[in-house]
């Protein structure tokens, strides 16, 4: 017999034992049906910024679908009819007459040319990727998108036709100013500038009244 202390020393070893050799997975965590594998906080090595030079793992958002169980019926196509009935059979046996139709036809063709063909067969891989494919739900036939058509300027005029405007007024605005400072040059000096003279007034008055990059005037 052994006392009461001496048991509790024993399942105190015993639990030690097992929480250092064993995986206890919480299952039904959040609502889920299986057990929870998201890692946690300190386990997570995705790390993110934010700001003043620290970084904070990534933690991501629960799924909204937790606790709803993916039924098969709902990610693969079932069939709609019962194994081995009258339309399977036909359309199978109608697959492979047209399979072997298509097969003697490559024989004659490579017979009358001297040569030699043989049976391809496709790959495993190829085979699964078919009937992959066979059974992945049906998807509803996309309707086509619509038309798209360029949204009209509020003016009813093209870009190209806005443009040219908008250039017209501008070399307007620019030859009354220049026509401007050149009366003014010649109100002082009695003469229009020639050389140099002529070419920094034209500059002065291009830079002044130059589109900016913004798209307006100075």
């Amino acid at each position: 017999m052994k006392t009461f202390r001496e048991f509790i020393s024993l399942c105190e070893a015993y639990d030690k034992e097992v929480m250092s050799g064993s995986q206890i997975r919480q299952t039904g965590a959040g609502g889920r049906i299986r057990p929870k594998r998201k890692k946690s906080t300190p386990e997570i090595r995705r790390m993110k910024a934010v700001g003043g030079g620290k970084m904070e793992p990534v933690i991501y958002k629960p799924r909204k679908d937790i606790g709803i169980d993916r039924k098969t019926e709902t990610r693969v196509q079932q069939p709609t009819q019962e194994r081995g009935s009258a339309d399977v059979r036909a359309r199978a046996a109608a697959a492979a007459k047209e399979e072997r139709r298509r097969a003697a036809q490559a024989r004659i063709a490579a017979k009358k040319k001297g040569e030699t063909v043989s049976a391809a067969k496709p790959s495993a891989k190829e085979a699964e990727k078919a009937g992959t494919k066979l059974l992945s739900t049906k998807k509803p036939e996309a309707k086509p998108a619509a038309e798209k058509k360029p949204r009209p300027a509020p003016s009813g005029k093209t870009r190209a036709e806005r443009d040219k405007e908008r250039n017209a007024a501008l070399r307007a605005k620019y030859n009354a100013e220049k026509e401007k400072a050149l009366a003014g040059y010649k109100e002082v000096h009695g003469s229009l500038p020639k050389g140099k003279e002529r070419t920094k007034l034209l500059a002065a008055v291009q830079r002044a009244h130059a589109p900016h990059p913004s798209g307006t005037l100075k």
